[in-house]
């Protein structure tokens, strides 16, 4: 009996039920005899890495071309022993090659593009994030130990440690993706990691179109707001798509200008050649050195910038941001945690507070009315969509009230189980920064802004959450007089058989 065989006869990859409809990553769950004999190999390649000096002088594929050699070395030499076919062997050397050079376990969720989210509850519980859902999965690590070798070989990458002094951080991965850990002893159950991905084509207009989070004329409003140096907002909850969306609107920000961004953990990926990447600092060991987002808005200042944009607002930076935003700063673009535009504004109130500067209420509420233009609402639906569900405009103020006007709304018409339905739709409001558009020599259609204006999305043939966006068939004309004489000829042959029954 292989060892395949014996493996197998313990179980198999883990698969979703149908009601899940996805594929979800999954790995052979490891016997005694796999683990002993991948310990042993992973042993002993620490043994020859260690007792060779040249090792760091290679490239991460050289590495692995030389892992690769020396565990098939140790298996034709020491383990011919054991009963292992070409898939086995291979299975074998590719997790010692994830365990020396990759992410472990993780490294074939990481590889599976279609997976937006990676949350590791302990050693033995792994979910993601397909479509909108959550899945559990079969991966497993050996151990809570491995996972936290894990988690420190992530976050040592950028220059962050993570143990008992410090025992939360945020980090990043190669590809931008957010890391967020925490272990014992704030960690009841063992180290917890989350991990937030981004999709590859997720920084365009045309990526939000295919995906139907937004509407044609909404896109078309939206560039030309970016391009006319108006100051956004994108306010959601968490998983709304608020990173894509902000991705997505600065990729339209004219090459010619200067851009700092400002963020806890690099995630932008701004397309413009011209951007200066900006990033907190936590405190060292001894509690000195830190650098929050609120100094970096306030150098940035001074570093002669068009547009700031900064990753998410969280504390006392909102101040100096909307400071920033009045005083010549125009166009710059930010996110926040709010489930509404009007939640949005009280949060960025509370959050100027935050800067233990005594204003009085009025004066920050004038500050944001005349800083900010637009506010656009990301929500993530029951059905795991992204939609833009609001783009409200702030006018002014009244007496001690900030007023604002919705323009574009999502309107739902329907929910089933795995769909929602509905569509973007014009509240019949004219938005006052279409003469700053227009200011700018551009031009946009007003017809967007009709009531009764039907919006339309990428593909007539393949409209988002179930839309019917094709125009209904209309009856041949010349069918009409035909139908009608004949309803007519009906109608007088049963009046006629009611006169002679009578």
């Amino acid at each position: 009996m292989s060892l395949k065989d014996r493996l197998s006869s313990t179980g198999g990859i883990k698969q979703p039920s149908k009601k899940n409809e996805a594929d979800i990553v999954g790995n052979i769950p490891l016997s005694e005899e796999f683990s002993s004999l991948k310990e042993k190999l992973h042993s002993l390649l620490i043994e020859k890495v260690n007792s060779t000096p040249s090792w760091s002088s290679y490239n991460d594929d050289e590495q692995k071309q030389l892992i690769r050699q020396f565990i098939e070395g140790q298996l034709n030499a020491n383990f011919r022993s054991v009963p292992l076919n070409k898939d086995e062997r291979e299975q074998l050397i590719k997790e010692i090659i994830q365990e020396a050079k990759g992410f472990g376990p993780l490294d074939p969720l990481l590889e599976d593009a279609s997976i937006s989210d990676i949350l590791v509850n302990g050693a033995k519980k792994v979910y993601v994030e397909k479509d909108g859902k959550l899945y559990k999965t079969s991966i497993v690590f050996k151990d809570n130990n491995h996972l936290k070798n894990i988690i420190e070989r992530i976050v040592s990458k950028i220059g962050r440690r993570i143990d008992e002094k410090s025992p939360m951080v945020d980090a990043r991965l190669a590809d931008g993706s957010r890391v967020n850990a925490i272990i014992p002893p704030l960690a009841i159950d063992g180290p917890s990691l989350s991990i937030r991905r981004f999709k590859a084509d997720a920084g365009t207009i045309e990526s939000l179109l295919r995906w139907g989070s937004i509407s044609k004329e909404m896109a078309e409003v939206l560039e030309a707001a970016v391009a006319a140096r108006c100051n956004i907002v994108i306010s959601g909850g968490t998983g709304a798509g608020k990173t894509t969306l902000l991705n997505s609107l600065s990729a339209k920000i004219p090459s010619g200008e200067r851009i700092i961004t400002i963020e806890d953990s690099a995630e932008l990926s701004l397309q413009q050649d011209h951007v200066v990447r900006l990033e907190t600092r936590p405190s060292n060991i001894e509690g000195q050195g830190e650098i929050t987002a609120r100094d970096l808005v306030i150098n940035s200042l001074r570093m002669r910038p068009d547009r700031i944009i900064i990753g998410e607002c969280r504390g006392a930076e909102t101040l100096d941001m909307l400071q920033a935003m009045n005083t010549g700063h125009d166009g710059s673009l930010t996110t926040l945690h709010a489930n509404s535009p009007r939640d949005a504004l009280s949060r960025l109130e509370t959050m100027v507070m935050y800067s233990g500067i005594d204003l009085p209420e009025r004066n920050i509420k004038n500050q944001i009315a005349s800083a900010i233009n637009i506010i656009i609402q990301a929500s993530r639906l029951q059905d795991g969509s992204r939609k833009v569900t609001k783009v409200s405009e702030i006018v002014g103020m009244e007496e001690n009230v900030i007023t604002m006007q919705d323009i574009f709304v999502w309107e739902q018409t329907g929910a089933s189980f795995k769909t929602v339905m509905g569509m973007h739709v014009s509240t019949g409001v004219r938005p006052k920064f279409v003469d700053r558009i227009k200011a700018r020599g551009m031009d946009i259609n007003l017809q967007y802004f009709d009531k009764n204006h039907r919006h339309t999305y990428l593909t007539r043939n393949n409209p988002p959450s179930g839309i019917n966006i094709q125009p209904k068939e209309q009856p041949d004309p010349r069918l009409q007089p035909k139908e009608s004489a004949a309803r007519k000829m009906s109608n007088t042959d049963l009046d006629l058989l009611k006169r002679l029954k009578r």
